[in-house]
């Protein structure tokens, strides 16, 4: 069985709800931190999306075009790249959905706000009939922590849209997907996100967040964000068996 390559890049962007979806599902997962002395290996070994079941790349706290401060983003670009020539299945979440916009030649900019927390965003007609997401209701909860979008990548199919970012989720190709907000979310990580020093610094300088409104409603929209977060992620692991 071929194995799904995760890419992360923060120590606090746990897997969450993506992790416990897709080994239900029987896949096999390959997490690769970005961030610690196992990378250089990883980069060296290259990238063949013909070994592999899938690719996703997680959220983070940097922005896509400092790759002089982080030059593994640059080389996850270029993955990216070949993985959409490939038709690998690929997941982009937050920052991995930025890249893949990137990626396809996209540009990427800070957004007219910062989205932190709960928040509405609205299934299209391509939505409502996309593999991913067909038979979700037509507006849904989810949970953001951004301050970047992008254009939508041209070619690309845009799937859902929001009030204060346009772009929320699009698909490329058959297989390629990029979603804005956060599917993978528990209560365990929002709580960690909102105590973490450099995390809780970006929420006390946005006069709009509140994070005790965050907090106090974690249960009710977790649980809200619960089926359509299982859908994608069910609807992706079937993209993964049927190359794996």
């Amino acid at each position: 069985m071929k194995r799904v390559m995760v890419l992360r890049h923060v120590a606090n962007e746990a897997l969450g709800n993506l992790e416990v979806v897709l080994r239900a599902c029987g896949l096999e997962l390959d997490v690769v931190d970005c961030f610690t002395d196992r990378w250089p290996d990883v980069e060296r070994a290259g990238f063949d999306p013909g070994r592999l079941a899938g690719l996703v790349v997680m959220g983070g706290t940097m922005h896509v075009h400092q790759t002089d401060r982080f030059p593994f983003l640059a080389t996850e670009i270029e993955w990216l790249r070949a993985a959409c020539e490939a038709q690998l299945p690929t997941l982009g979440i937050c920052l991995g959905a930025q890249m893949l916009a990137h990626a396809l030649g996209a540009h990427v900019y800070p957004n007219d706000i910062k989205e932190i927390g709960w928040y509405q965003i609205e299934l299209l007609g391509a939505g409502s009939s996309d593999r991913l997401l067909a038979g979700s209701r037509p507006r849904q909860t989810v949970f953001q922590w951004h301050g970047d979008t992008f254009d939508l990548p041209a070619g690309a199919v845009l799937l859902a849209r929001g009030a204060t970012c346009p772009h929320q989720a699009f698909r490329y190709g058959p297989r390629a997907y990029g979603l804005q907000f956060h599917p993978e979310m528990t209560a365990e990580m929002v709580q960690l996100w909102l105590r973490a020093p450099g995390m809780c610094e970006e929420v006390a300088s946005q006069e709009s967040i509140d994070p005790d409104e965050i907090r106090g409603r974690m249960a009710e929209s977790l649980a809200a964000m619960a089926p359509f977060s299982t859908q994608i992620f069910r609807g992706f692991a079937e993209l993964c068996h049927e190359v794996g």
